[in-house]
């Protein structure tokens, strides 16, 4: 079992084959060799998640209720007195009989092998159980890594936002020396520099909440940098809409499947159990009187007069028939949510190759311009300001839609994650 959720939480993400290029990160935040990365965050998950622990020990569960469905009753011995405590000559133990023996319940109609199918089927489940629980885990961490990794590239955008500012504030200083500027424009610079400064703040502590947030998820403090260049992972140019994705072989489906295969197990089971068994062992009797042994044969039967079984083998087939209509329910719901899961990663890829293209060149270009004509005296502060401003919002714009696509992503792999062979199986 432990191999299967290893399979799962090591699974890589869907294949990436394009970077983005204008929103690159910077080569003092690039991936290093001490880099922790989102495999690693996971495979660490995997080995703290209390949801997984928990799974397990439901497969630990299964695989002994298993064990307990295929053992056979356990034997009754019996011991029985006749003939005492009378009067007459059964006064005192001087005429009493007394018989030992044991009693073995033969089981008819094959209900141990339905017990066990019963068990196997349900062993099943828990494994399937345990699959969903490591994907689920997977997604999570996948998620709280991507956040963070979006909170060090905003911190990173921040402060070269206040660097800028900066810059800016010192050439307001310059032109009002000259007298080429009044010291209103001084101020203005002053203002953008300490709102500047405040956003680095901000986002200093929404980077260290995120990977706070991650280091409680993985059970362990990270020592490395990140992957920052998780985010620029992107599909090539030109990607169209996905080729539907059926949910057969799903985890999702899978579990369904496995529930209508535990209320088909059931049925046979109240089936078996429709069948009397029998009472059967042998016995030695003492004759105080003569004191003679004998031999006693006990066969017994149960009267199937008010419980002959036909009740608990409607309730079994009513839940199978419920089990088969929600497997087919489960089928249209996943495959609406993978349907609605592939456009949306569509849609923020389509959105993220925008953001970090054209949109933020463009951004890039017209600060580089308002820039240069600023300290030319081509242009006016506000011009500045704005362009900046708008060079800001887009770099942002950009990070908050590669972080989408890849939530969207990893939301889509959680649907389409495959359904690993129980090691139990029926």
């Amino acid at each position: 079992m432990y191999r299967i959720i290893a399979a799962l939480l090591a699974a890589t993400s869907c294949t990436a084959v394009a970077q983005a290029q204008d929103i690159a990160a910077p080569p003092s935040l690039a991936a290093t060799t001490g880099t922790f990365t989102l495999k690693d965050a996971v495979l660490a998950a995997g080995g703290s998640a209390p949801a997984i622990e928990a799974a397990q020990a439901g497969v630990t569960a299964a695989e002994a209720g298993r064990k307990v469905a295929g053992l056979m009753p356990n034997p009754i011995v019996q011991g029985q007195v006749e003939n005492v405590v009378g009067t007459g000559p059964y006064r005192g133990l001087r005429s009493n009989e007394t018989t030992v023996g044991f009693m073995q319940t033969l089981e008819l109609g094959g209900k141990r092998e339905a017990r066990v199918a019963v068990a196997s089927a349900q062993l099943s489940r828990a494994e399937l159980e345990a699959a969903i629980i490591a994907a689920d885990v997977r997604l999570q961490v996948s998620q709280l890594y991507v956040d963070a990794v979006a909170a060090e590239r905003r911190l990173t955008t921040a402060r070269d936002q206040s660097r800028i500012a900066g810059d800016a504030l010192r050439a307001a200083g310059i032109r009002v020396q000259a007298g080429r500027a009044s010291p209103l424009e001084q101020q203005r610079a002053d203002v953008a520099r300490v709102n500047a400064e405040a956003n680095v703040e901000r986002q200093e502590r929404l980077a260290r909440a995120a990977r706070i947030n991650l280091e409680r998820r993985i059970g362990r403090g990270i020592d490395g940098a990140l992957d920052v260049g998780l985010l620029g992972q992107l599909p090539s140019a030109g990607y169209g809409p996905g080729v539907p994705i059926s949910p057969q072989g799903t985890l999702a489906l899978a579990a369904a499947d496995a529930d209508l295969a535990v209320a088909d197990a059931n049925v046979r089971l109240a089936r078996a159990n429709r069948m009397p068994d029998l009472d059967v062992g042998p016995s030695v009797r003492r004759l105080e009187a003569t004191n003679d042994i004998a031999a006693v044969f006990t066969v017994s039967i149960p009267l199937q007069v008010f419980n002959n079984g036909r009740a608990a083998l409607s309730q079994a087939s009513a839940q199978r028939t419920q089990a088969e209509a929600q497997r087919r329910v489960s089928a249209l719901d996943i495959e609406q949510a993978i349907t609605n899961a592939q456009a949306e990663a569509d849609n923020a890829a389509t959105a993220a190759r925008a953001a970090s293209g054209p949109a933020l060149a463009a951004a890039q270009e017209a600060a580089r311009i308002a820039r240069i004509g600023y300290r030319e005296g081509k242009f006016g502060q506000l011009d500045l300001l704005d362009a900046e401003r708008t060079l800001a919002d887009t770099r942002v714009a950009a990070i908050d839609a590669l972080a989408a696509y890849q939530n969207a992503r990893a939301q889509l792999e959680r649907l389409t994650a495959p359904a690993v062979a129980p090691e139990g199986g029926n």
